[in-house]
């Protein structure tokens, strides 16, 4: 590469549009066959999901700006306000979300960063706590 060309994003690194059709069409797989993530997801059709994710984590590593210009900033805590996110969905999207990360052979640093990513933004989503006495409904922080 000469001094003059720009470094590849993450994005292009990666494989660009079908390294993250594929991630995220593996993850709601996942979805879809797991009821308590599921109801998470108001549509009954998960297509319109799948197409806002595919959108927002292309922008998010570097490849088109597609999300930003049709749904403007991702406001992901705003956005998800509506729906309690408590620890264990946080890790069943893990879950799904990871194992459709491992779908994906990427070399071993792209793979971590990633993983990394995901899990802290995952974690980042969690707005209620669960309460064993109350048979494992959601109720929203303080």
């Amino acid at each position: 590469m000469s001094e003059q060309e720009t470094p590849p994003t993450y994005y292009e690194r990666v494989g660009g549009h079908a390294t993250f059709v594929k991630l995220v069409h593996a993850f709601y797989e996942g979805v879809a066959q797991d009821p308590p993530l599921r109801e998470l997801y108001p549509e009954e059709d998960l297509g319109p999901a799948e197409e806002r994710l595919l959108l927002f984590l292309e922008q998010y590593w570097g490849g088109p700006k597609t999300y930003g210009e049709t749904r403007g900033h991702p406001r992901l805590r705003i956005r998800h306000a509506p729906f309690s996110v408590t620890p264990t969905q946080r890790d069943r999207w893990l879950h799904h979300m990871l194992g459709a990360v491992d779908t994906l052979g990427l070399d071993p640093i792209d793979d971590l960063e990633m993983r990394d990513y995901l899990t802290r933004a995952a974690h980042f989503m969690v707005n209620a706590e669960e309460d064993p006495a109350d048979g494992g409904r959601n109720l929203p922080l303080l």
